[in-house]
């Protein structure tokens, strides 16, 4: 078991004198939810099922990217430290991730689960341009940018309608930005 408190568990399901889901699944029993990124050769459907029903955030079987794993370690904690908070607020627009709501100017707003993520995501770090390439990885697992462009395209243009097009920046040929509230 873990001691002491860590931003993200990095685990490997060939543990000395244990399975990695084992310790994985008592880490969830005795209500530890630190991001967990199971890292393992096991490369079967069911083996990455098993992995996640027993509690992982991710799962990336060997051999791997550096750089995907860079990737897939920064958007678990992202996700962590969204998940520490209560509300992020960003002049008239509030996300709540613990009840997963988004108000804007104190009137719900309804968001499908992948435009939810987006604005997590970009409210991680407001005014600074997130790469569509960033994008797909936290929305899709790290898939292509080129399989996703134009389904990030659908969901910015459905967070523009839903919140008002002067929340989105689009940097051309790199990604968006959330605007500094006005």
């Amino acid at each position: 078991m873990l001691a002491g408190t860590h931003d993200l568990v990095i685990l490997d399901r060939n543990l000395p004198g244990t399975e990695g889901l084992e310790a994985l699944r008592q880490m969830r029993g005795a209500g530890i939810d630190t991001p967990v990124l199971v890292l393992t050769a096991r490369d079967s459907v069911d083996d990455r099922i098993e992995g996640l029903e027993s509690g992982a955030d991710d799962y990336l079987v060997k051999p791997f990217d550096l750089g995907e794993l860079r990737a897939r370690l920064k958007a678990l904690e992202r996700r962590g430290h969204l998940r520490d908070r209560r509300a992020v607020v960003h002049g008239r627009l509030m996300l709540d991730p613990m009840r997963h709501a988004v108000t804007l100017d104190d009137e719900p707003v309804t968001l499908t689960p992948s435009e939810f993520q987006l604005l997590e995501l970009l409210l991680c770090e407001p005014g600074e341009v997130v790469s569509r390439r960033r994008i797909a990885a936290h929305l899709y697992e790290g898939s292509d940018v080129a399989l996703h462009t134009d389904a990030i395209k659908v969901h910015v243009h459905h967070l523009r309608r839903k919140l008002g097009a002067e929340f989105i920046e689009t940097v051309r040929g790199v990604g968006y930005a959330l605007r500094a509230p006005g």
